[in-house]
């Protein structure tokens, strides 16, 4: 039977690889003098920003916090004691004002009002998928919102007001980056990507986004080795104890409700069965599940990648002959 000890790791050897490839990617390979880390107050950025500084130096990491309209306070003051904690440059940026600018909110109203017309000031949403575990889903989107007295409902979404939210939610992860590299061409610097294993495999990052970066030092790494890591290298114990979230939209979501089907701990056993070939009935008991539920998580997470090539398909040219 398979036991979550599977995903343990020697956490100095594999903090020692890491560092090691971002000199050579960063130093070499690219021939950057240093790396930008957009820093969110979790635990993905948060280790790979440490990492960066073990293997480049302090002085050679820059980080970013970039709050808007709908970041939670603690995503800067985390962001915040992180950089302090590591002994490195930052800079706050707000791209509110820019999304603003861009029509991020009023698209996103505007396909709210879809669903909920009279969502308006003081209101409240997020965005969330149904539980796996009952049964077989389909992976249609609801609209959770909140009115100013804070009462909640839900609502299943139209694919119109469904496509407009999401593209009009995306420009807040394309202006974060397009904000990194600014300082990334000021400082002759790269930009580091933070996702991690089950992140990158399950496609839960914008195109062009959070998705771009010119390295990504911990995208072979589960989210719980991510966190054996991080305690390796003394990212302090608050952001530790964080739950993932998403930080995204103005009510708290996790990133369970919002893409995935089940906990971090859980779906990385999942993915780690999957990806080894190992029946659902050799998973199900370290889970405390049934063989049924952990097949249903297994078509989930087939089905997301079958959707994210699009997200990991490099530009297509008609043609690469050279003449």
């Amino acid at each position: 039977m398979v036991s979550r000890d599977v995903l343990g790791i020697d956490a100095s050897r594999v903090a020692e690889e890491i560092e090691r490839a971002v000199r050579e990617q960063v130093l070499g390979t690219l021939r950057r003098r240093g790396a930008v880390v957009g820093m969110s107050g979790g635990i993905d950025s948060s280790v790979t920003a440490a990492l960066c500084v073990r293997a480049l130096g302090k002085d050679r990491v820059f980080g970013l916090m970039m709050p808007e309209r709908d970041s939670s306070g603690d995503a800067l003051r985390l962001g915040r004691m992180l950089a302090e904690h590591l002994g490195i440059r930052f800079a706050v940026e707000d791209v509110a004002p820019a999304l603003d600018g861009l029509g991020c909110y009023a698209r996103q109203l505007e396909a709210i009002r879809m669903v909920v017309p009279e969502y308006g000031p003081g209101w409240k949403c997020k965005l969330t998928l149904p539980s796996i575990l009952d049964a077989d889903r389909l992976n249609i989107t609801a609209l959770t919102v909140q009115d100013p007295e804070g009462n909640q409902r839900t609502q299943r979404m139209t694919a119109a007001a469904y496509l407009q939210m999401v593209a009009a939610t995306n420009f807040k992860q394309r202006t974060r980056k397009m904000m990194e590299y600014y300082h990334a061409d000021r400082l002759n610097y790269a930009v580091a990507g933070t996702p991690n294993l089950l992140e990158y495999d399950q496609g839960f990052f914008v195109k062009q986004g959070d998705g771009a970066a010119d390295f990504k030092p911990i995208a072979h790494l589960y989210k719980t080795q991510v966190y054996a890591l991080a305690e390796h290298l003394g990212v302090p114990e608050e952001i530790r104890r964080r739950p993932p979230t998403t930080d995204t939209f103005s009510l708290s979501q996790t990133q369970e409700e919002f893409y995935f089907a089940l906990p971090y701990r859980d779906m990385d056993l999942c993915l780690w069965g999957l990806r080894n070939g190992k029946p659902a009935a050799e998973v199900a008991p370290a889970l405390g599940l049934t063989a049924e539920q952990v097949e249903r998580v297994y078509r989930d997470i087939e089905a997301k990648r079958r959707v994210s090539v699009y997200l990991h398909h490099p530009p297509m040219l008609v043609s690469e002959r050279e003449d």
